[in-house]
């Protein structure tokens, strides 16, 4: 196949220099976005035969050789060649090179800014897609942890100080309705993800008669980026927001795993893993170091930056599409595999935890029911003031007795150990990955492939 132009290519080249530098790894990062960038052109090709820029049996053919290309990328024979600068060159250089001039009209009606604009969203849609299914593994996880250990307490802190009893019911089902914020936030992100900026060309529309809502329906969006200034405006702002979420999944994880390396530690000791699941120290022959936590919680801190880090690229740029904005997609594309792995890890380390069932027996522990003594005190009517300077003479002059009650019985508010609301958290979930709505994407997608 012959080395083709750019798309913008005129009768002047490009210093080899400035080439290398502007185009960076985007054809390494493209290929991420390949099927996502046919599934668009698609679209688009139905909508230019439904307009009649293209005549019905043009838009036929092009459309059977997209589909023969996303099989290609499918099984993996596809790649961006030597030359060729970004996957939508590639794409169209392939219709080109086997349907002659009705490859060439692919591009009637759109711009590289729309159509980059129309793969990142499909991309990220579909990543999104992938982070919510992980996630809600990982919540079914927890809440089944909780409800298995909801019986075994441990202390709970207050500024690194033993404060009141807990439990691991608790413990786990805390880190599961925050996920559920999580998601809540992710489904917002996605909701501005989820609109359909093709049409809106280099941010100024087209004079040519498209059909934008049309191309909105084929790709199952909910709705279009409809004025088109704005449409171009949406190029970082979704990325950045979608990223804000993310690393709101990352806070998640990487709290649980900082608790999880302090909880494994002989100072603490409340939970344990098998030693294939550790890793040792070179010198000292004891250790079952944490690394897999500790690594969990580095990458999510690193997720965490990733919005300040789009943020700082899209500062001060006036509107209208900019060439910074292709630096986004070095650190935001890999993101979500990232974060996926993560999910996965904290979900197969889980599967092994061990946790110690007897941690309140420890003499150490005993000043933790001091809350439980006032409350006893509190129900024989004595003032909430009275009981509680009670309690704190006899902390203090050595006289304090461990209250004998049974806190699963004596902790009854929603939320507490004895009634963890676990139901009520699953059903919060459950409301909220069923408001993405994939299935109504999934059976768009299918048909526009299959139709």
């Amino acid at each position: 196949m012959q080395k083709p132009d750019k798309l913008w290519q005129k009768k002047t080249g490009t210093a080899p220099e400035v080439e290398a530098f502007t185009v960076g790894n985007d054809r390494e990062l493209d290929m991420l976005l390949a099927p996502f960038d046919v599934l668009g052109s698609i679209a688009h090709a139905k909508m230019l035969g439904k307009v009649g820029l293209l005549k019905e049996n043009e838009a036929i053919t092009l459309c059977q050789e997209l589909k023969n290309i996303y099989k290609e990328i499918d099984s993996r024979s596809f790649s961006i060649e030597d030359g060729v600068e970004d996957v939508h060159s590639q794409v169209e250089t392939i219709l080109t090179a086997r349907l002659g001039d009705i490859g060439k009209k692919i591009h009637t009606g759109r711009s590289r800014n729309d159509q980059v604009l129309l793969d990142l969203k499909l991309f990220t849609r579909s990543e999104i897609a992938g982070i919510v299914e992980n996630t809600s593994t990982l919540f079914n996880q927890l809440i089944d942890l909780s409800e298995k250990h909801k019986e075994y307490l441990l202390p709970g802190y207050t500024h690194f100080q033993a404060a009141m009893p807990s439990s691991f019911g608790l413990w786990f089902g805390a880190y599961a309705e925050s996920l559920v914020d999580d998601l809540t936030v992710l489904n917002a992100a996605y909701k501005v993800t989820n609109r359909n900026p093709l049409g809106s060309a280099a941010g100024y529309g087209s004079s040519f008669p498209l059909d934008r809502e049309y191309v909105s329906e084929l790709l199952g969006f909910d709705s279009t980026n409809y004025n088109s200034v704005y449409a171009q405006m949406t190029r970082g702002k979704t990325e950045r927001l979608v990223s804000s979420a993310m690393a709101s999944i990352a806070a998640t994880l990487g709290r649980m795993s900082a608790d999880i390396c302090l909880y494994m530690s002989q100072n603490f000791g409340f939970v344990s893993f098998p030693d294939h699941l550790t890793t040792g120290s070179s010198i000292m022959p004891h250790k079952k170091n944490p690394d897999v936590f500790e690594l969990i919680r580095a990458k999510c801190n690193k997720l965490q930056a990733l919005p300040n880090e789009l943020a700082m690229i899209c500062a001060n740029l006036p509107s209208g599409y900019h060439r910074d904005m292709q630096l986004i997609k070095q650190s935001f594309l890999p993101a979500f595999g990232e974060l996926n792995s993560c999910l996965k890890m904290m979900y197969f380390m889980l599967q092994s935890i061990e946790v110690n069932k007897n941690i309140l027996d420890d003499p150490k522990y005993r000043f933790i029911f001091s809350v439980e003594a006032v409350n006893a005190l509190v129900n024989e009517d004595i003032p909430f003031r009275d009981a509680y300077k009670r309690v704190g003479e006899q902390i203090a002059d050595g006289t304090f007795e461990k209250p004998e009650s049974d806190l699963l019985k004596t902790h009854t508010h929603l939320g507490s150990i004895g009634n963890l609301g676990n139901e009520k958290i699953s059903q919060l979930m459950k409301e909220v990955v069923e408001g993405f709505g994939f299935e109504k994407l999934e059976k768009s997608l299918s048909s526009l492939i299959k139709g």
